[in-house]
């Protein structure tokens, strides 16, 4: 009878964790998505690439809400249990409070094992995934992405201004500077500048202008009536090298162990491999592989209801204590990344915390439960 007990509350707490788990991940989701879309506009990117890119970016925001709704979840169905004295079943079929207490504590474990498969292997594979359609792809530049009396440098090593743009795309009085290297540049100004499209090649058909090209400290300037400017074979500005937060964990602990012994990895894609970066791998190592492990905490905090009764005077008190007791510590977890550092005691000592407070709240039940005998 225990069991069937049991699995209900499992069956409630889940089904509800997990409905406002999605409708909150959708809803932020849509208000990044349109950010995303706005960005994507202006680089003048591919719709593909937009939806790609933003739904790439779903498991991050999965991620990020988990432990505060989590702990609502928890919080709000423990609330309505109290309220409506369905507790008092599990109490009258000889249910012990630490009984409880350890079966939520064991579905915790699994809560906690999710996030740390989501934090570590399924968002960073995502989010190199979402980076790499930027990294790979190359500019619509029918998509409008020029704006007037801007220095739009989307393309990579040039450089694009416009005084005005009308509603066909048209460009007038613009200017386009290209880099070609460090010695040698090319200026080029146009009173009008169309985008056109030849044998599938994006073009910038330029009118009534002038080129001046500099190479080799030697300036020469021609005139044109007409002009065509190829873009196929420019790329965006976009970074070309894993971020942090995109490398796998083996990547992190593979630059921990080339920087170790002192040596940066040569990889062109693990650029951030370096001492000058071993802060910022530490960290993104403890938020994916350490953080998780106050899921166990914000789970059994809603629990501190259970040890007093709805019609003690100081039952709303406790509610609201308990309340802000796990915001606190949905807050804390996130701040101590900040105190992340390169020093091995003090991480030591950060990493520790989730279960230290765990074994004090434990501790707090087997005092309130006295252990084994205490059935409401």
């Amino acid at each position: 009878m225990k069991k069937i007990l049991f699995r209900k509350l499992l069956i409630d707490y889940l089904s509800f964790f997990l409905i406002a788990l999605l409708a909150a991940s959708i809803v932020v989701w849509v208000f990044q998505a349109v950010n995303y879309l706005d960005i994507m506009i202006e680089d003048g990117r591919d719709y593909t690439i937009y939806i790609n890119y933003s739904l790439l970016n779903f498991p991050k925001i999965v991620s990020k809400l988990y432990p505060f709704v989590l702990f609502f979840s928890i919080f709000h169905i423990t609330s309505k249990f109290e309220n409506s004295n369905e507790l008092i079943i599990l109490w009258n079929f000889g249910v012990n409070k630490i009984e409880l207490i350890n079966f939520i504590f064991r579905f915790s474990l699994i809560l906690m094992l999710v996030q740390i498969i989501f934090s570590s292997l399924i968002i960073p594979k995502s989010q190199d995934m979402a980076r790499s359609f930027l990294r790979t792809s190359t500019v619509n530049f029918f998509g409008n992405f020029i704006k007037p009396q801007r220095f739009n440098d989307t393309i990579k090593n040039v450089t694009i201004y416009s005084e005005k743009k009308d509603i066909d795309g048209n460009l007038y009085n613009l200017y386009l500077k290209k880099e070609i290297n460090q010695n040698n540049f090319q200026i080029t100004y146009a009173k009008k500048g169309v985008f056109k499209e030849f044998n599938n090649m994006p073009v910038l058909v330029l009118y009534n202008g002038a080129t001046i090209t500099g190479k080799n400290d030697k300036i020469t300037n021609f005139s044109f009536s007409k002009s065509d400017f190829p873009l196929n074979n420019f790329k965006s500005n976009a970074t070309t090298y894993k971020k942090t937060q995109e490398l796998s964990s083996f990547e992190l602990f593979q630059c921990l162990h080339f920087l170790k012994i002192q040596q940066n990895i040569k990889d062109a894609l693990l650029e951030n491999c370096s001492l000058k970066n071993l802060q910022n791998i530490y960290k993104e190592i403890y938020k994916r592989l350490l953080i998780p492990f106050y899921i166990p905490l914000l789970v059994l905090i809603p629990f501190l209801l259970i040890l007093s009764s709805k019609e003690n005077s100081n039952y709303s008190k406790l509610k609201t204590v308990t309340f802000l007791v796990g915001i606190f510590f949905i807050v804390f977890s996130e701040t101590t990344i900040k105190l992340v550092s390169t020093k091995y005691f003090e991480n030591i000592m950060i990493s520790v915390l989730p279960f230290l407070f765990l074994t004090l709240l434990y501790l707090l039940f087997f005092k309130k439960t006295n252990f084994k005998h205490y059935i409401k």
